[in-house]
């Protein structure tokens, strides 16, 4: 099976291609917002509840039903198979509020891993012990405070990054496994009618009043059975492990991008828009109104990485314009280069059937004009008399030596 790639993991578009379900939004839309505003006030009793309650079963059980409220709707299937008495929870990263999601099922934390500390992210439920610039300390931090008495147990994410759920996982990290050789996997999946659960670049505040808007948002969770690290197995081989049963289970593939390709993916993306934005409106005949470029699209719902090999694509038809653009773009998406693609085509790496070169009007009218031999300048020679003398020309090694005879 072809490995995925890093953008088909990411969601870009909000709302939806569907002509009908967006029309269903247009007309829900006024109620829609209504149901948001009342929702807003609803939310902040909310949080002052949770906070004021200390924590616990009835905490967990009044915020999980005014949730509902909402719009949270949480459902949870295979709860046979957790063990109260293992410390890590390992799940797949869809939303900004899945710990959140999670806490109402069971007590746990999850560590700040980025972003400011402060009252924020206590407001959003994270635990913050620092070293978020060390992944090493923050693994022995966690490890020290699992092993206190009455410590809750700690929810963690190893792809580091949200995705789509749809596709693919990112490589999980290793650091999640070294607290602990014994885990308790867990799959989340999220649906909500009408619009993406999830865009990239999309702040929580932003969610949040998505979340608030849509009629409700369906979090499932799927407990898995607890997974040990065996013997003389590494810990970068109990990751790999772990991340391909729960792939399995959500019936994705497990890939190898990870966090980082994601952020330079985004990186290039943005890099790429402006120049996509004014390519395409240069290309726009005059009196005609150009595309928008939405943020993490490109033209003609292109993604940008299809923009730049579109553009690369072209440079080298120019070089070679017998080869089919097809397979040029085929090539191109393996190596990203267009100096190595033309290696590639005239060493014959790539098998292609040439096309029929179009020679325009122009170049064929200069072609059947007939061609003129250069031509010798002849200088006429002039008549001497008969009784002039004549001069005798005698080669030497050594130059030209003039006699008279």
């Amino acid at each position: 099976m072809e490995r995925p790639r890093v953008q088909q993991l990411l969601e870009f578009r909000r709302l939806p291609t569907d002509g009908f379900i967006l029309a269903l939004l247009v007309l829900y839309a006024p109620f829609g917002i209504c149901l948001m505003l009342l929702r807003i006030f609803i939310g902040l009793h909310v949080f002052l509840v949770s906070s004021a309650l200390p924590d616990g079963l009835l905490r967990r059980v009044i915020v999980r039903a005014m949730c509902t409220i909402l719009g949270v709707i949480v459902l949870q299937r295979g709860s046979r198979h957790r063990d109260k008495n293992i410390k890590i929870y390992i799940s797949n990263h869809i939303t900004q509020f899945d710990h959140n999601i999670l806490n109402f099922l069971t007590p746990c934390h999850t560590p700040l891993l980025e972003g400011h500390s402060g009252f924020v992210s206590w407001a959003r439920g994270y635990l913050e012990l620092g070293w978020l610039d060390n992944r090493t300390r923050l693994a022995e931090a966690l490890k020290h405070y699992s092993c206190l008495d009455g410590a809750r147990g700690l929810l963690l994410f190893p792809e580091d990054e949200t995705t789509n759920g749809k596709v693919g996982l990112l490589k999980f990290s290793s650091w999640p496994f070294t607290i602990d050789s014994i885990v308790q996997p867990l799959v989340l999946t999220v649906k909500r009618p009408f619009v993406s659960v999830n865009v990239v670049e999309s702040s929580w505040v932003t969610e949040l009043l998505w979340m608030f808007f849509i009629p409700f948002t369906v979090y499932q969770v799927r407990w898995l059975p607890s997974m040990s690290q065996m013997d003389e197995e590494s810990e970068e081989d109990f990751t790999v492990r772990v991340q391909e049963h729960l792939a399995t289970e959500l019936g994705v593939l497990s890939t190898q991008h990870t966090k980082s390709d994601k952020v330079e993916y985004l990186k290039r993306m943005k890099h790429m828009a402006p120049q996509a934005t004014v390519s395409a409106a240069n290309s726009q005949p005059s009196g005609t109104r150009a595309r928008t470029f939405l943020p993490g699209l490109s033209i003609s719902s292109l993604s940008a990485e299809d923009v730049r090999i579109t553009g690369m694509a072209k440079q080298v038809k120019e070089v070679l314009p017998h080869i089919p653009l097809s397979v040029i773009k085929m090539d191109l998406v393996n190596t990203k280069c267009v100096d190595t693609t033309i290696t590639n085509l005239l060493e014959g790496r790539v098998q292609f059937t040439p096309e029929e070169v179009s020679v325009s009007p122009s170049s064929i009218s200069l072609s059947n004009k007939p061609h003129l031999a250069p031509c010798k300048l002849v200088t006429p020679l002039k008549k001497t008399p008969k009784d002039a003398p004549t001069t005798k020309v005698s080669a030497a090694s050594s130059g030209f030596k003039l006699g008279s005879s």
